[in-house]
């Protein structure tokens, strides 16, 4: 998305807004989540634990995190494609979908609990698969953890979303825009926050299908606007890049173009699909053993969209994770 006008990019900029308006408003009366480490079965709850956990299956372990307002169900699918041979270890994070919201930066804190929890849980070299914001947790976790993690999937995700939302070099660039954007989401009542959730007007974008809509709506509906607009805030002011060098795991990028072109064109914004490939090629730049694929039929939640295509890019990148990181990707695409 280069050459952007101002224009275009205010226009950019509230088309964000979509994004934030995925959750709604859940007021919790306690700041613990549960951590579930038996297979499917809550242990309880424990205080300051930033995420839940669910367990299923057997085998290597494999940890899946969700995206913004987001519950673990988004991965209800894959669960049941690999729990014959994977251990599935599924995120909900603190703050969405139902789970009660804890205090100090979501993102940042996530990193760290999950770290320390794949090694209080003995877990040797897990897979991480993280969707979206769970994509950013997924890439800070290889980064900062090098030698906690095995192979890392990343859905639909960038490193620097201030960079291809806003158009500029560093966060310190950003900050204005980053403040408007929280300031707006903190200065909605939660019933106008609730109508907005409730439009789909934006989230419409994220899938193909009605029915998956609706369960976006749902899980929003169910998150804690607080949260929301500061986990927001903390994704949009990171900046991965750098950190990219320290991730020694083969990685598999896979991403999707189709919904930001439908809501972008009716900004009367054109983006094609060789300016979004580029958009990811200059971000994971630093990214050492990486392999991208672009979906040119799934939105944003690929594995509603088109699961066949999804499972077949993620047998195939498991099977031979280290060959597959050889191989970036980009000129096949």
């Amino acid at each position: 998305m280069k050459n952007f006008s101002q224009r275009t990019i205010r226009t950019v900029s509230f088309l964000v807004f979509g994004l934030l308006l995925a959750a709604g408003p859940h007021h919790a009366q306690s700041n613990s989540v549960s951590n579930s480490v038996a297979l499917q079965t809550p242990v309880g709850k424990q205080e300051g634990k930033s995420f839940d956990v669910k367990v299923s299956g057997r085998g290597q372990a494999m940890i899946l995190i969700p995206g913004l307002s987001s519950s673990g169900e988004t991965w209800d699918t894959t669960v049941a494609h690999y729990q014959s041979k994977y251990t599935c270890h599924v995120l909900t994070l603190a703050g969405f979908a139902g789970v009660p919201p804890i205090h100090g930066p979501l993102l940042s804190t996530v990193t760290e609990d999950l770290a320390a929890y794949i090694q209080a849980q003995h877990l040797q070299k897990p897979i991480i698969i993280g969707h979206s914001l769970g994509g950013n947790v997924a890439m800070a976790l290889a980064a900062r953890h090098p030698d906690l993690v095995g192979p890392v999937v990343i859905v639909d995700s960038l490193p620097f979303f201030a960079g291809a939302w806003f158009q500029v070099k560093s966060v310190e660039d950003a900050k204005p825009m980053i403040a408007s954007m929280h300031a707006y989401m903190s200065a909605m009542t939660p019933q106008q926050y609730q109508d907005g959730v409730r439009s789909g007007a934006q989230t419409k974008y994220m899938v193909t299908d009605p029915a998956n809509l609706q369960v976006l709506i749902r899980w929003g509906l169910a998150s804690d606007q607080a949260t929301v607009a500061d986990a927001m805030a903390e994704l949009v002011g990171a900046d991965l890049r750098p950190g990219l060098a320290q991730i020694t795991s083969p990685t598999l990028l896979l991403g999707t173009w189709v919904g930001l072109k439908t809501q972008l064109a009716e900004g009367h914004i054109e983006v094609t699909r060789a300016s979004i490939i580029e958009e990811f090629q200059k971000q994971f730049a630093n990214l050492p053993h990486l392999h991208f694929v672009m979906s040119d039929t799934a939105r944003h939640f690929i594995m509603f969209d088109d699961p066949k295509w999804f499972f077949a890019q993620l047998d195939t990148f498991l099977a031979d994770p280290v060959a597959a990181g050889k191989d970036r990707g980009f000129a096949a695409n």
